[in-house]
């Protein structure tokens, strides 16, 4: 079996105020996206690494990386106007036949564990993939809004109906590229949207509470906390 990750780092960041696509930024002496990167390098497993960055920091990340020694090797794809355009461009370079990952660039903290879990899980006919999910512990309220889209008030909701989804998004690289053919919709907010539109059925894991996504300031200070020592 062939394995894949497709790091999608096609963003511009404008969230993190910081001049400069926050994968880029540093995180204890390394760029966010090298540690992300550093996840799957480290695993036991036989797998290709897609690398999907902004076209205007390629030579910015092939300068850092022949500048530190860097020697896993990988393919870049330059990123699209959405996520979707950039995972389906990655697409492009990966076999049919394969188990491939999708995973958010500014997600350095994963513990080992949930990694082997999902790239492993038994994937079949009836199963297309597999997703992890964390559950909801606090309090949920939902917005009232007018026809204006202005919020007018809020009611409560079961928290116990939802789930916060993560990725990596792991599924057979066949059906995930047949789905990513379709045209894009805004209701795509991830692999597993996508899957679902095309009617594949997949599997939910429960992920990781360290599984942070790096969006603020305030998420990269929370980083530092998390990170494990090298």
């Amino acid at each position: 079996m062939k394995y894949y990750v497709v790091i999608t780092a096609g963003g511009v960041g404008r969230r993190m105020k910081a001049g400069i696509p926050k994968q880029f930024l540093d995180l204890d002496g390394k760029p966010i996206l090298l540690r992300t990167i550093e996840l799957f390098t480290s695993l036991d497993l036989p797998l290709e690494i897609v690398l999907v960055l902004p076209p205007s920091h390629i030579e910015m990340w092939k300068e850092y990386y022949n500048s530190h020694n860097l020697m896993f090797p990988h393919t870049i794809v330059p990123g699209g106007i959405t996520r979707f355009h950039s995972v389906r461009s990655a697409l492009e370079v990966i076999p049919d036949g394969a188990v491939v990952a999708v995973h958010d660039g500014v997600r350095p903290i994963v513990p080992q564990e949930l990694l082997m879990e999902l790239l492993t899980y038994p994937i079949d006919e009836k199963c297309a993939g597999v997703i992890p999910v964390v559950t909801v512990v606090e309090s949920m309220r939902e917005k009232i809004v007018d026809k204006d889209g202005r919020q007018i008030g809020t009611h409560p909701v079961t928290r116990e109906n939802y789930m916060l989804v993560q990725t990596p998004q792991v599924f057979d690289s066949t059906r995930l590229k047949l789905a990513y053919k379709k045209p894009y919709s805004p209701a795509f907010t991830d692999d597993a949207t996508v899957m679902e539109s095309s009617g594949y059925c997949f599997d939910t894991v429960e992920g990781s509470k360290f599984n942070l996504k790096i969006t603020t300031q305030d998420d990269l200070r929370f980083a530092r906390l998390l990170l494990p020592e090298d």
